[in-house]
């Protein structure tokens, strides 16, 4: 495997003499679409990251644990998985609720069974713990960021092809016009 050096890594700023207006557009071409890409990842992948950590974090704070009672015996026999029951349970202003949640299979109406609330009352799933919230937060900021930068690097890949085509077509015109020039001294 060959070492590359930094006089390879950084070809389209090199000095050369055959270098063309067109090398040179697509020098900054690359150079301003890994800058669009990198800051456009970031700077998306940071918001989201801090919307999803500030909205758990909400959840947190604002989900509370209420005691509801079944209004009827659940389902199914003891030691199976978990059945849909209905329950009950009084709001923080003393509204009545009801809803279903899942319990163990047989417990008895009247039970006890720790419920989420929202501060309406209504039913919520158990809020993320703060580690949870950071791995969510990070999986989804990476998610948001490697998505955001898929676009400028696309579009970059895009007009380089475009350019790469637009050379290759200009070098095709070139050979068309010299070749019949240097042909005329050989034989066939």
């Amino acid at each position: 495997m060959a070492v590359r050096g930094p006089e390879v890594w950084l070809w389209r700023w090199r000095r050369n003499p055959l270098k063309r207006r067109a090398d040179k557009v697509e020098a900054w071409v690359v150079l301003v679409v890994w800058t669009c890409t990198v800051v456009a990842g970031v700077l998306a992948g940071l918001g989201a990251a801090r919307s999803v950590e500030q909205g758990l974090a909400r959840e947190r704070a604002e989900w509370r644990p209420v005691v509801a009672h079944l209004t009827e015996r659940a389902p199914g026999a003891a030691g199976g998985d978990r059945v849909w029951a209905e329950v009950s349970w009084r709001a923080a202003d003393g509204s009545a609720h009801a809803g279903q949640v899942r319990v163990r299979p047989g417990s008895a109406a009247g039970g006890p069974v720790t419920v989420w609330t929202d501060p309406r009352g209504r039913l919520v799933a158990k809020p993320a713990t703060a580690a949870q919230a950071r791995l969510r937060s990070v999986l989804l900021g990476s998610l948001a960021g490697v998505s955001t930068a898929i676009v400028p690097f696309v579009a970059g890949r895009a007009l380089c092809g475009r350019l790469e085509q637009r050379r290759l077509d200009q070098w095709e015109a070139e050979w068309a016009r010299f070749d019949p020039l240097w042909g005329r001294g050989r034989t066939g």
